[in-house]
C-alpha cells in the first residue's frame, strides 16, 4: 500500500516534524528506501517529507513512527511537531497507580513478600515498593519511605562509592546493569535526563574508562544475580526487570517492576526474618 501525497505548501511546524523524522532515520541508520519499504510509502514521498514539501497525516506520522521503533514518548512529540494533538496520554506516576492499575501493583508487591520489590520510572527513581524493599534499602541506611516516591535512584545508589562494598562482585553487577541501561538510552536519544544520568554514571570515581563505550556485542541476560552485604549479613537474589506489553500511555510504558527472588535458604530465611 503506498500512502504517497502530493506536495502541499507547509509551515513552520513542518520544517521541525521534517528535522525530527530524519533525525530519527539516522539514529536507526535507515536509508529513505529503507524506510519507505518499512511504512510501505514510496521513498519519494520520505524525501519529501524530510523536506519539508510534503505535510503528513497523523496517520502517516504514526506509520513511520512504528516502522522506526520510536518511543510513546517521542511518537507524541512528532505528532505535535507535524501540527496534531499528541496520541498517548502522558499521566503523572501518583495519577497513573489509582484506580484498578494501582490495586493491580499494590496486589503484586504484596503477594511478592517476604522479598523485595519495588516499581521504578525510566531513570530508576523507586516509585512504589513492598516493606520487603524497604527493609532492604534500610539495610544501607535509607529511608524510601519517608523520601517519597521518586527520591530513591537505584542507579545513582549502585555507583555511590560509599554504598559499593554493599554489592558482592560490584564490577560485574555494575558492568552489566549500565550496559542495560546504556542501550535504553541509545533508544530514546531525546531524552536529556536519561542522558544526563549515563554520563554522570560513567563518570562517578572508579568507574573504568572503557565502560564508557557501549559493548553492543554483548547479549543482555534477562535475569541478573546480587549479592548484597550488610555487616555479616549476605543476601543472594536473582533480580528481574518486568516491563508492561503494548501500554498505549507513555508513563506505564517506562515503568518497570523490578523482583527480587532468593537464590539460596540463607537468604530466603534471612527475608522471613529481617520482615517480621
Amino acid at each position: 500500500m503506498d500512502r504517497t501525497v502530493e506536495p502541499v505548501r507547509t509551515d513552520g511546524r513542518d520544517r521541525v516534524f521534517a528535522a525530527l523524522l530524519k533525525y530519527w532515520r539516522g539514529q536507526r541508520g535507515l536509508s529513505q528506501l529503507d524506510l519507505s519499504l518499512a511504512a510501505e510509502v514510496s521513498a519519494r514521498h520520505i524525501s519529501f517529507l524530510e523536506t519539508g514539501r510534503s505535510k503528513p497525516s497523523p496517520e502517516m506520522v504514526l506509520a513511520l513512527a512504528e516502522a522506526l521503533d520510536v518511543p510513546m514518548r517521542d511518537v507524541n512529540e512528532l505528532l505535535r511537531a507535524a501540527g496534531f494533538p499528541a496520541r498517548y496520554p502522558e499521566p503523572d506516576v501518583d495519577a497513573l497507580l489509582t484506580g484498578a492499575l494501582g490495586r493491580a501493583v499494590e496486589t503484586m508487591l504484596n503477594h511478592h513478600e517476604p522479598f523485595p520489590m519495588m516499581v521504578v520510572d525510566r531513570l530508576y527513581n523507586v516509585v512504589r515498593t513492598n516493606r520487603a524493599g524497604a527493609t532492604l534499602f534500610a539495610l544501607a541506611d535509607i529511608d524510601i519511605v519517608a523520601g517519597g516516591p521518586g527520591e530513591v535512584n537505584v542507579l545513582r545508589l549502585l555507583f555511590d562509592p560509599a554504598s559499593r562494598e554493599m554489592i558482592g562482585d560490584w564490577p560485574g553487577v555494575a558492568r552489566t546493569i549500565l550496559r542495560r541501561f546504556q542501550r535504553e538510552a541509545f533508544h530514546r536519544p531525546h531524552d536529556t535526563e536519561m542522558a544526563e544520568l549515563l554520563d554522570d554514571l560513567i563518570n562517578a570515581p572508579g568507574v573504568p574508562v572503557d565502560w564508557r563505550q557501549p559493548d553492543l556485542s554483548q547479549i543482555d541476560e534477562p535475569m541478573i544475580g546480587v549479592e548484597f552485604r550488610a555487616g555479616e549479613l549476605s543476601l543472594n537474589f536473582l533480580t528481574t526487570i518486568t516491563e508492561f506489553v503494548s501500554p498505549q500511555n507513555v508513563t506505564l510504558e517506562e515503568l518497570r517492576i523490578e523482583s527480587y527472588f532468593p537464590l539460596d535458604d540463607n537468604t530466603r530465611t534471612l527475608c522471613q526474618q529481617l520482615l517480621a
